[in-house]
């Protein structure tokens, strides 16, 4: 197995509570890294933390609502006062949000679910990169979808929210590629996660499953190896690029 070298690394991953989170959180301590557990449910990144920490790693946990500045802010500072430093960032908090045709969309849930899902990763790198900047350098993964790049059916704001993650990691990463700061975006497929579950019986859910050429669905795992080669040396001229992990959903 190739080693990612993240040994004296600090790692700070959003959404970190379950599904493809907690599964990059353990990773990354798996190969070294000192992992920052933040999720909205606290009692969730607790215990994420606290099972990296029973099998040797170093784990802290805290709760955060990424769509509060504020709270951002203080997050990266709480990495910074108890770490040292910020080397690796995972930008993975998110919510699905209603199922609505466009005209019929509710204009509060557009707000909320834009609010964590778009302004939420600007607000996390706006304070990693200042951070990282700081530091000599580091690596940012952001999670979109593959709804960064192709629609859902009732699904408007989540797909407008996963475009703009792309679009604002492209950017960023013209910006700072001098500075040390790679950014990079993921495009994860339909992954058994909390989010996917919560929807399994939907009409549009089953009928996407169903056009999935692998015939099956993807694992957090498989998406947290993607991301965890990113942010590692291993891709170092890798920067402002988004890679899908689908199964060949979106290549039909």
């Amino acid at each position: 197995m190739m080693k990612l070298g993240f040994d004296g690394k600090v790692a700070l991953v959003t959404g970190a509570g379950s599904g493809i989170g907690a599964a990059v959180s353990r990773q990354l301590a798996e190969e070294g890294a000192e992992v920052v557990v933040a999720d909205l449910n606290g009692d969730a990144a607790q215990t994420v933390a606290a099972e990296i920490r029973s099998l040797g790693g170093q784990a802290q946990h805290i709760a955060v609502d990424v769509s509060d500045p504020d709270a951002v802010e203080r997050l990266v500072q709480f990495v910074i006062d108890r770490c040292g430093a910020l080397h690796l960032a995972v930008n993975n908090a998110g919510t699905d949000g209603v199922r609505k045709a466009t005209a019929d969309y509710p204009l509060d849930e557009w707000h909320k679910l834009l609010n964590v899902n778009l302004n939420g990763v600007f607000y996390c790198m706006k304070h990693e990169i200042a951070a990282m900047v700081q530091n000599g350098g580091g690596s940012i993964v952001n999670m979109s979808s593959i709804l960064g790049c192709v629609g859902l059916p009732t699904a408007s704001a989540y797909t407008a929210a996963k475009h703009g993650v792309v679009g604002l990691t492209k950017v960023a990463a013209i910006e700072y590629a001098r500075m040390g700061v790679r950014i990079n975006a993921v495009g994860p497929g339909w992954i058994e996660t909390p989010l996917l579950l919560d929807h399994s019986d939907t009409v549009s859910t089953r009928r996407m499953v169903a056009l999935q050429p692998m015939a099956r669905r993807g694992t957090p795992q498989e998406v947290s190896a993607l991301v965890c080669f990113l942010l590692s040396e291993q891709a170092s001229f890798i920067s402002g690029s988004y890679h899908l992990v689908d199964g060949a959903y979106t290549a039909h």
